[in-house]
């Protein structure tokens, strides 16, 4: 049985996790927490890919391969969240189900942080809880990728698949449907 992927793309200055400014982001490091990414998936049936650039051109490159492989992407893009815009658009383009994930707790710190490029083009968004955070994003897609109700684990219907946002109306006010 072939196992569905998710893809974890970890963006600019995370590969210094464990020595750069734990006080912030705390003291694991990147291999750990891809290790226990990849832990958890396999407990669960799921395929973990893990992918670190500092470059934002090799993020959007890779976000745009996983388009039909991943079945769900968790995002760290760092400092790339407040800015980027090919991110964000590499995200809408590809449609896969993605979870945005912070180690700190964004809005407690600078106001320019207090922005993501990213969030409305992300099912949700993690954040502040630091590597668990990445655990809770891998939880919240399990059921998605694998056609399970996220409350009783058993398989869902085609009829019962969870819409995206991408899926609502984007007038105000508009009932959802």
């Amino acid at each position: 049985m072939i196992r569905p992927t998710i893809l974890v793309i970890h963006g600019p200055n995370l590969n210094l996790l464990g020595t750069r400014e734990p006080n912030i982001y705390g003291s694991v490091t990147l291999p750990q927490i891809d290790d226990n990414l990849r832990a958890q998936g396999e407990k669960v049936g799921i395929e973990v890919e893990c992918f670190q650039s500092n470059h934002e051109g090799a993020i959007v490159d890779m976000i745009q391969q996983s388009r039909g492989q991943a079945a769900g992407i968790i995002i760290n893009a760092g400092g790339l969240t407040h800015t980027s815009v090919s991110l964000r658009d590499a995200i809408s383009a590809v449609k896969t189900p993605t979870v945005e994930v912070h180690l700190s707790n964004l809005y407690a710190r600078e106001e320019f942080r207090h922005r993501s490029m990213l969030a409305p083009v992300c099912l949700g968004q993690i954040a502040g809880l630091g590597a668990i955070g990445y655990r809770l994003a891998l939880e919240a897609l399990a059921p998605l990728v694998l056609e399970q109700d996220p409350w009783l684990g058993s398989h869902r219907s085609d009829s019962s698949r969870v819409k995206s946002r991408a899926a609502t109306s984007s007038k105000k006010g508009a009932a959802r449907k």
